[in-house]
């Protein structure tokens, strides 16, 4: 296609963050931002005078000059945004979760399938290099048969009574420890393992926020016989950045991995991996693959990267479409059917 005309829908901390890795690429060529806030788009329009800036989104997607766009609003608008931006034919990254509704997410990815346009979302552990290291594990078979696993994460997200205004603290508009954070958790599960059957014992609790949980705990299984948890708290203060955790137990093996760090216990050694028999201990700066840009981490370029590089017809596949979001929607609904089901008895 030659250069891609990219527009950003939001401009706050993910939308700065991706502008700032797109904007170097050569085949990219950001042309114009919508955001409500007349400051951001003050200082953009001083620093960067030749981008397009619009208050309204729907006047960007109207104004007909993007091929792509990138979505980084609340959850409650992607919906909108995401629906007027297919019926311009325009392709769409959107950050998680791509709705608030599995039935809005649904009705997105088959209308986007239909029409052949590139969609993804922004669960940037699937790009993430200890993670593909262990879903390749994992393929190989040389842990066995996954019996058990947990998939924790936790940071110091709220860590005082919060007012409970704005977005962030209404579950209806996506914000919660659920959406906002359990949703990597629930994804990486969909990666690694595959979308649970049943989801049972689910717990929500508060512990600084007013009107969301801020601790989400549950329990995943499969018809396969294979059960597992996740537990997510983002208030506590003993992590000074946000950590993924999974822990994976085989007939033959355990896995253990965070985004920094892999280590695999076997029963026995693998010489045509290289593994020995008991544990062997992967960091990233073993395994990492470079990217041009790096911000915050290599997964966050390579997400969008995947994404330019197949509306360009140069990537295999797309690691996390629309389809791929619902599937995590569908856990969350369940999680939240689940706790409001037995809270009640």
């Amino acid at each position: 296609m030659g250069i891609i005309r990219v527009g950003i829908i939001g401009l706050g901390r993910m939308g700065m963050t991706h502008f700032s890795i797109l904007n170097p690429r050569k085949d990219v060529e950001i042309v114009a931002v919508a955001e409500s806030s007349g400051l951001i788009r003050s200082i953009l329009g001083k620093y960067i005078p030749d981008i397009k800036l619009f208050e309204d989104y729907k006047e960007l997607l109207d104004a007909g000059i993007v091929d792509a766009i990138i979505v980084c609003t609340p959850p409650n608008y992607h919906y909108p945004v995401i629906k007027m931006a297919g019926q311009r034919g325009i392709h769409v990254f959107s950050e998680k979760p791509f709705t608030t509704k599995s039935s809005e997410g649904s009705e997105l990815s088959k209308d986007f399938i239909g029409k052949g346009l590139v969609n993804q979302v922004g669960y940037v552990n699937r790009y993430n290099d200890i993670f593909l290291k262990t879903r390749e594990i994992l393929e190989s078979g040389i842990i066995g048969q996954v019996m058990r696993f947990s998939s924790e994460m936790y940071s110091a997200t709220v860590i005082k009574p919060e007012s409970g205004d704005g977005w962030r603290s209404s579950t209806k508009h996506g914000g919660g420890v659920v959406y906002e954070m359990a949703s990597h958790s629930i994804d990486l599960v969909n990666f690694l393992i595959g979308k649970p059957d049943k989801v049972i014992g689910s717990v929500l609790s508060r512990v600084y926020s007013k009107n969301v949980d801020d601790i989400v705990s549950s329990t995943f299984t499969y018809k396969n016989g294979v059960a597992g948890t996740i537990c997510v708290n983002w208030s506590d203060s003993s992590f000074r950045k946000p950590t993924n955790k999974i822990e994976i137990a085989g007939t033959e093996g355990k896995i253990l991995a965070d985004q920094h760090s892999l280590k695999i216990f076997l029963s026995s050694e693998n010489p045509a991996l290289n593994l020995i028999k008991g544990w062997n201990t992967f960091h990233i700066t073993d395994i990492f693959r470079p990217v041009p840009f790096y911000v915050r981490g290599n997964e966050f370029t390579r997400q969008l990267y995947e994404f330019i590089d197949c509306i360009q017809g140069e990537a295999n596949r797309n690691l996390c479409t629309f389809g791929d979001g619902v599937n995590t929607l569908q856990i969350i609904e369940a999680i939240f059917e689940d706790y409001y089901k037995n809270s009640t008895l």
